[in-house]
């Protein structure tokens, strides 16, 4: 077996993203335990701060460069990473579970004939196999998985494996041009909301469920996760109606998410909700309805009028910060 453990990395906009460095961690501590090495491999174009990655152990990180892959591309991506994993032979890749880790990394998978792990909350070391537990069922049950094949993939999920800073060397950087992309698919631009978190990586999030009763209600849910720092989120419900756009919507359709704290208003608690927000560090419900099932995930509930509690709730935040 060889004995190199791959992180691979994103970057948006040329810079790493925080979940690389999660993936890093990642690499870094199953790599110790199983007596391998961690390398990270990123592809891009002119990334900044690829130094960073030396904060987290890795050794050395191979940047994989080429002017037309500055934004992601299916094909290109997994052909590039694909023929790189196989020249150095790396048995075990870790992904970060986001949008483009989700798509890009079955693709891969098939390319070198790879077992596959998704949405991974935790990996631990058993008679030297690596033992993935991922939810099953909406959320409802956890399932532990072992992979006979000889290439393993794991896609990790965000803000669960927090990044360990490692007192360590600097990092190797090697930048290799990459030769004749395949750019059958190509992303040519994004449209960004400016200043808004991505749920998916926020460490604090507020959402709105069809208790808010309508979009024009929403700038409650807004003005409470301005004050603490975090970012809007939405149930299915609201995001059909068209209340709030599909970015923002978490759950099994939606977006997973692992923040610290998760606050809850006007959601009732399906269980396709549940399965995308269950795994938050803290929990806040707050609902009118006493028997709604968001309170048996929660760990702080208030029952009672969302409309009369989010300012009030907001104001003392602010009161305190200030």
């Amino acid at each position: 077996m060889a004995d190199k453990i791959l992180a691979v990395l994103e970057q948006r906009e040329r810079s790493l993203k925080k979940v690389s460095f999660e993936a890093a961690s990642v690499a870094l501590i199953l790599a110790n335990q199983l007596g391998m090495q961690a390398e990270a491999v990123v592809v891009g174009n002119d990334i900044n701060n690829l130094n960073e990655i030396s904060k987290y152990g890795i050794s050395k990180l191979t940047h994989l460069k080429h002017e037309l892959l500055l934004n992601y591309s299916p094909s290109a991506y997994s052909d590039t990473l694909a023929s790189f994993a196989k020249e150095t032979d790396a048995q075990i890749l870790i992904f970060p579970n986001t949008a483009m880790g989700v798509d890009l990394a079955p693709r891969i998978a098939v390319k070198l004939n790879a077992g596959i792990v998704m949405d991974c909350m935790k990996l631990e070391i058993k008679d030297k196999d690596v033992i993935a537990t991922r939810p099953v069922y909406a959320g409802k049950a956890l399932i532990e998985v072992k992979l006979n094949s000889q290439t393993k993939i794991f896609t990790v999920r965000p803000n669960v494996f927090k990044p360990q800073l490692v007192n360590s060397a600097s990092t190797q950087v090697e930048v290799k041009q990459v030769e004749n992309p395949n750019l059958k698919t190509r992303v040519t631009a994004f449209k960004k909301s400016e200043g808004k978190l991505d749920v998916a990586e926020a460490d604090i999030i507020v959402s709105g469920g069809r208790g808010m009763k309508g979009p024009e209600n929403f700038h409650l849910i807004e003005e409470l996760a301005e004050v603490l720092g975090g970012a809007v989120g939405a149930s299915r419900a609201v995001v059909d109606a068209g209340w709030r756009p599909h970015r923002e919507q978490v759950g099994q359709t939606g977006k997973t998410v692992s923040p610290s704290l998760y606050i809850a208003c006007g959601i009732s608690g399906a269980i396709q909700h549940l399965a995308g927000m269950s795994s938050s560090k803290y929990i806040v419900a707050i609902n009118k309805d006493k028997d709604a099932p968001i309170f048996n995930v929660a760990d702080y509930g208030i029952a009672g009028d969302v409309f009369e509690i989010l300012p009030a709730l907001t104001e003392e935040i602010r009161k305190i910060k200030s």
